[in-house]
């Protein structure tokens, strides 16, 4: 697939260090897998990390995910030895470079800089994109900037929820997921009892990232939800965030990939009403028409550009898995 053809429901997060992980990441189902090489992995393991994801990526058939690699912080002594070895010698089999803690334009014009000078080096056959992590402050105050700065290879934006917390000094305890205390209190009723109202606390920050990267034709993509023993919450939380015009959303263990998939491939009777709109909207043209009505409501050419881009993400899906598209969140 091409970078706007591949899919991005769900990105697998592997520790470079555990030869284990990375040797079962392949049959595990996730359109994305994502080799960590940042925070998964100590200090004093970084160099052996690397070794296993360059033999991990020669050795191993990853069918047909795509492969990013999120490499170390700029500001760390690991991170050109990550991009230069790893793309060097296993850049054929890359997709994306991820960089974490992006914080402005500046950060990604420097990756974009050294895969230039290692691709014409090396002679890799295909350009490889960039995702970045928004996970700071400085990171989402600068989000336009970011999402602009390299067209040509930038995809995707992440959401990095613990980073962020840290960041802006959160009073949270865990990764993803709502927070009994982010809420309000209702006035006292005539009898003197009050409801708690819970809000989302990452409602700000996720809706940034969404408009920065759909203003900038880019993907967004939700981080990791903690609790790998909650579906209920994992799913909570991608529903959330797939409202809000996400692609897709971490899984930190492989049970979270089907659940990322249920939410973020369209249903059945989406589908089949996607597909309807634009069999009608077809023929509204032939007729000379600019709006028509279907099951009794008004679709247009508004309705006919969000039905292209539903359509669009199903041929993709059907494309991977070979069949229709199962049912999923409608």
């Amino acid at each position: 697939m091409t970078a706007a053809q591949r899919l991005h429901r769900s990105e697998l997060c592997v520790p470079g260090i555990s030869v284990r992980m990375l040797e079962k990441a392949p049959t595990a189902g996730a359109d994305y897998v994502m080799l960590d090489l940042e925070d998964a992995v100590a200090p004093d393991d970084k160099e052996q990390a690397r070794r296993n994801v360059i033999a991990a990526l020669g050795e191993q058939d990853w069918g047909s995910a795509s492969i990013s690699l999120r490499i170390n912080g700029l500001d760390t002594h690991y991170c050109y030895r990550d991009i230069v070895d790893v793309v060097e010698q296993a850049g054929s089999m890359l997709h994306t470079i991820v960089i974490p803690k992006a914080s402005c334009a500046s950060d990604v014009h420097l990756v974009d800089t050294l895969l230039t000078q290692i691709e014409d080096a090396t002679g890799i056959g295909h350009r490889l994109g960039i995702s970045v992590l928004i996970e700071t402050a400085k990171g989402m105050l600068n989000v336009d900037e970011i999402a602009a700065a390299c067209p040509a290879r930038m995809e995707a934006m992440v959401f990095g929820v613990a980073d962020y917390s840290a960041s802006i000094q959160s009073h949270v305890a865990k990764i993803g997921g709502a927070e009994p205390w982010y809420a309000t209190l209702t006035d006292p009723d005539a009898d003197g009892d009050r409801e708690r109202h819970w809000g989302d606390q990452w409602h700000y920050p996720l809706s940034r990232i969404a408009v920065a990267c759909r203003a900038n034709g880019l993907r967004p993509i939700d981080g990791p939800y903690g609790d790998y023993g909650d579906p209920e919450g994992f799913v909570s939380a991608a529903r959330r965030t797939a409202i809000l015009g996400f692609e897709g959303k971490w899984a930190i263990h492989p049970s979270q990939i089907p659940l990322a998939h249920e939410v973020f491939t369209p249903g059945e009777q989406l589908a089949t009403r996607t597909r309807r709109i634009v069999a009608a909207m077809e023929q509204a043209a032939r007729d000379g028409k600019g709006a028509v009505s279907l099951d009794g409501r008004l679709i247009d050419a508004a309705s006919l550009r969000q039905a292209e881009h539903v359509l669009a993400k199903i041929e993709a899906i059907e494309s991977r898995d070979g069949a229709r598209v199962p049912a999923g969140q409608a």
